[in-house]
């Protein structure tokens, strides 16, 4: 059986040490609107408004720029189709070294020409995580690049925990902790630094109904793949990864799921009210505050918003 090594807090505040000298420090904001709509006071932090447009630069960032010297010279290689791809991409840039990215051919033109405006050499193949993968392997095997996984990843994960982090300093004590879950690398960081700096607050996930693979995962203890999912939450589609199923059942207090007309609905509410821009996923913790599927009645609740990036073309209002 082999051991998968996660990180620890103090592994965040290295991650920190670096990803501060290149990622925003997004603002919290919140709204007395909201807040009186729902009965509690809920803090937002807006990686919507993180470079690149995704809390993902976090983890990209704090990969790339842990890298040796000797690693770095061969360059950097994932698989993805969108904010991952775009974030990787970017902190390679400024490194200075080489991004290889393999994309499916069915990607969104707006992600295809965001991962070129960061000068990655694209790779495209079929949509299919076979082909995903095989077109990955051969790339790695010729490159010599390392491969960043998008959240099954120790630098990743300790990266993305430091939007928790940042959090919390700037805003002190939180009685519930949110983020979305899909391949868990935010909810894994974020619950690793809210259970070492707030071991009372409680950390819960949301996640769409159509796809809740995570949810099963969580309730039967085991990792249950995401098979056809079907969500406006594009960014939430992924099964969970190994090193982040362990941190999530470990410190995550709850995984509940939410319909697609409350999705929609909170995502609007939040365009409307608080006048920024959040993608579908984003809005899946705030939908299951509206869902009533947890009591915050005079609490205190922090909400990670995970990202801004959406075709303006399709939007569901």
């Amino acid at each position: 059986m082999k051991t998968i090594t996660i990180p620890t807090y103090h592994d965040i505040e290295q991650a920190h040490i670096i990803v501060q000298k290149y990622a925003h420090r997004t603002p919290v904001l919140s709204s007395s609107s909201i807040n009186k709509i729902v009965g509690g006071n809920l803090f937002f932090k807006c990686e919507n408004l993180q470079k690149v447009g995704a809390f993902k630069f976090r983890g990209a960032c704090n990969a790339v720029f842990s890298l040796t010297e000797e690693e770095a010279q061969k360059g950097v290689a994932t698989h993805s189709s969108g904010n991952h791809a775009a974030a990787l991409a970017l902190a390679a840039r400024m490194r200075g070294i080489a991004a290889h990215i393999v994309m499916p051919s069915n990607s969104p033109e707006i992600k295809k020409k965001a991962v070129a405006g960061y000068g990655a050499n694209i790779t495209f193949c079929e949509p299919t995580l076979q082909a995903r993968e095989s077109t990955l392997a051969r790339i790695v095997a010729e490159t010599g690049a390392t491969e960043i996984h998008p959240y099954n990843n120790f630098n990743v994960i300790a990266g993305q925990g430091t939007a928790a982090k940042e959090l919390i300093e700037d805003f002190g004590d939180f009685d519930i902790i949110m983020a979305p879950v899909g391949g868990g690398g935010l909810l894994s960081g974020t619950a690793l630094s809210t259970k070492y700096l707030l071991p009372d607050c409680k950390v819960i996930a949301a996640e769409p109904a159509g796809a809740d693979d995570a949810f099963r995962s969580f309730h039967e203890k085991k990792i249950i793949p995401s098979v056809n999912p079907k969500t406006i939450a594009d960014g939430l589609l992924t099964s969970l990864g190994e090193r982040n199923f362990a941190i999530i059942m470990k410190n995550v207090d709850d995984i509940i799921t939410v319909s697609e007309g409350k999705i929609v609905e909170a995502m609007r509410m939040i365009w409307e009210r608080m006048k920024i821009i959040i993608e579908p996923s984003s809005a899946v913790p705030l939908a299951a505050i509206l869902e009533g599927k947890l009591d915050i009645q005079n609490k205190k609740v922090g909400i990670i918003l995970s990202g801004g990036n959406l075709d303006l073309g399709r939007l569901p209002f």
